[in-house]
């Protein structure tokens, strides 16, 4: 047998002892080479290229590093044996001890993660009520996602599957830039939707009352206009009297705050009705000019 053979056989019975060792120890880089590597790549056994030598790994990565780790996981037949005698490393884990002897040095940490961006629209948190009150305004991701995504019906259920997509169902119906990107009103105005009053008998027909309750407001916002048409088109009074709204003029104390609470308006608008954040909708009436009299003229 020739030196070179007896040198080439000694170097993968020491790698093949010292990987036999490993099997069951840590898969880190430097752990994998400091056990089954350093033998031969330490010194340069049979010239394997040292660790952190530059020039030597240099020539074996021209094809690329995919290429060196086919190469190292087939084996050599300078002696290097299959994955340098550690078949208990994959290609990821074989492709990072490596890198690890490449750079000469710990494989650098992975980034961190991309802090969330504070007006990043998040989705629906899993097991979250999907009708609290958005105190902050924030769109809650993607609109009109199907039934098995919403939040509200039960994904597991076969029947989920089988209900209209909304963007399938609010097709051709006016837009809005807010809630849920459907104008509602405009809907019920063009008779795009036709929603049933009562729920056991399909013909009954809403009992509409027109009236326009205006609230005054200080300050230089437009006065409130709260239209009772476009809500008893929707609801029965019962949802709103008396447990929400008193039906007695001056009896209901009314304020933003009691409203981005989830309070008097609060209950509907930010949940299942258009935002609060959408104050012309509401603040829809101007103040009457005031007139400020002047120096008497002879």
């Amino acid at each position: 047998m020739s030196r070179w053979h007896t040198t080439a056989a000694v170097c993968a019975l020491l790698i093949t002892t010292l990987a036999g060792s490993a099997q069951a120890q840590d898969k880190a880089p430097k752990a994998v080479y400091e056990t089954s590597c350093s033998g031969c790549h330490a010194s340069g056994v049979l010239n394997a290229p040292k660790f952190g030598d530059a020039a030597a790994w240099a020539a074996r990565t021209k094809a690329g590093l995919p290429a060196l780790v086919k190469s190292a996981a087939a084996g050599t037949a300078k002696g290097m044996p299959p994955r340098g005698g550690r078949a208990d490393l994959n290609d990821a884990q074989l492709r990072a001890v490596i890198d690890y002897m490449v750079a000469g040095t710990a494989a650098p940490p992975p980034p961190a993660p991309t802090p969330q961006v504070a007006n990043a629209a998040p989705a629906p948190a899993s097991g979250a009520e999907v009708n609290a009150f958005n105190r902050l305004l924030k769109p809650l991701g993607r609109v009109n996602r199907p039934a098995v995504e919403s939040g509200i019906h039960d994904p597991s259920n076969d029947m989920t599957l089988q209900l209209q997509p909304p963007s399938v169902a609010f097709n051709g119906l006016p837009r809005s830039m807010a809630g849920n990107h459907i104008d509602w009103v405009k809907s019920l105005d063009s008779k795009g939707i036709n929603p049933r009053w009562d729920r056991n008998d399909p013909t009954a027909a809403a009992v509409v009352m027109d009236l326009n309750i205006v609230r005054e407001v200080k300050g230089s916002m437009p006065d409130v206009v709260y239209p009772h048409k476009q809500h008893t088109e929707w609801l029965d009074c019962s949802n709103c009297h008396p447990a929400i709204f008193l039906p007695q003029k001056g009896a209901n104390q009314i304020s933003m705050a009691s409203i981005l609470l989830g309070q008097k308006c609060g209950v509907c608008h930010g949940k299942v009705a258009f935002p609060v954040s959408e104050c012309r909708l509401c603040h829809s009436r101007k103040k009457a000019t005031a007139t400020v009299a002047g120096p008497a003229r002879p």
